[in-house]
């Protein structure tokens, strides 16, 4: 474990605030760690425990982020995180879909594949409606890849 004192020598010089800059982005990871559905049309549902950015939560059943589900939304494109309107699109999602009861289903990507980047594909639905239409109808800025 390195000491306090050495990560403030370190800051003082550009290689350590780059070493620093870096712990602090991956203290900020998605939460997210269950076991991702693998096949197009399995089902998840649960609550929306946690929203990353504009088009990806996670999904569970239970306080315990090991058994949470991160899913990218199919049916929206969000800015990116650091683009502009990205944490707007982000805080959108949240006023949707955080701490709400989801059915989710999964999809296949533009990739043809179920998982992409650690998270599943899926369509989820808030009480019938997708997220993906909910966003829109709050006019939420769409764009990402």
């Amino acid at each position: 474990m390195i000491s306090v004192w050495r990560l403030f020598r370190a800051s003082r010089f550009p290689l350590g605030a780059l070493l620093l800059a870096g712990m602090a982005t991956s203290a900020r990871a998605d939460p997210c760690e269950g076991r991702l559905p693998s096949q197009p049309g399995q089902q998840i549902s649960g609550t929306v425990r946690y929203v990353g950015d504009g088009d990806s939560l996670c999904v569970g059943t239970s306080n315990d982020p090991a058994t949470w589900i991160e899913v990218r939304l199919a049916d929206f494109d969000a800015p990116e995180l650091n683009a502009a309107n990205g944490r707007f699109s982000k805080s959108l999602l949240q006023q949707v879909a955080s701490g709400q009861t989801v059915a989710c289903e999964a999809r296949r990507g533009r990739s043809g594949r179920v998982i992409v980047f650690d998270r599943v594909i899926a369509v989820c639905r808030v009480g019938g409606r997708s997220i993906g239409d909910l966003l829109r109808a709050r006019h939420a800025p769409e764009g990402g890849n």
